[in-house]
């Protein structure tokens, strides 16, 4: 599933056309130009940003065929929420709005997602002033940004307005969760990876406070 192929974008997102797979390879292109240049992911990672990070975000899609109205908080280079634009574009009235206060990273995310027609709003604030100006999200989004209980924090105004959370998370997942449970009520569904052995998308709804 590591080469470049439409059978392992379809094997990770679900149903994706031609066209969405031919884009998205061009993304990887001019994202590996921006990479040397702002450094938008590590290093290590960067050689193989088809599996590590593009088919990563891309099952998102999977778990949540539907949903129209997402938000993607702490974007960076674009992780799970640039690819899951070019997904939603697919999608007729989708869209996402992506949440990143660094500007050089802002900066990239606006010239993809003007060069591809995306249907993604950079919202370049920091996420604690960002709330008021995305409005009831279906799905909030994140990706190697911080706990779960620091997300929880974070994502609080949206996800116990009635937005569900999908979140990525590595094999330390179960303390964060356990962490969590002080503080929220939730109700937890673990999505194992279809990329990383040990990783998970934790998927919460009717999230409340204690």
């Amino acid at each position: 599933m590591s080469s470049f192929s439409l059978k392992s974008l379809q094997d990770a997102a679900g149903p994706v056309s031609r066209e969405t797979f031919e884009r998205l390879v061009a993304f990887e292109d001019m994202f590996q130009k921006w990479n040397r240049s702002i450094n938008l992911v590590a290093q290590s990672t960067a050689a193989d940003v088809w599996q590590r990070h593009i088919l990563d975000s891309a099952q998102l899609a999977r778990i949540e065929p539907e949903a129209r109205h997402w938000v993607d908080i702490g974007s960076g280079g674009g992780f799970p929420g640039l690819i899951m634009a070019f997904l939603l574009a697919e999608r007729p009235g989708a869209s996402i709005d992506l949440v990143e206060s660094n500007r050089k990273k802002a900066s990239f995310l606006q010239t993809v997602i003007g060069q591809f027609g995306l249907p993604a709003r950079v919202v370049a604030r920091r996420i604690e002033d960002s709330h008021v100006l995305v409005s009831k999200p279906q799905i909030v989004t994140a990706r190697a940004l911080a706990s779960l209980p620091v997300l929880l924090d974070l994502s609080a105004p949206w996800l116990t307005s009635g937005a569900r959370a999908l979140f990525h998370k590595g094999r330390d997942y179960r303390a964060e969760v356990q962490e969590s449970v002080n503080r929220w009520t939730f109700d937890l569904v673990e999505h194992p990876s279809v990329t990383d052995a040990s990783g998970v998308i934790l998927e919460l709804s009717n999230v409340r406070p204690v």
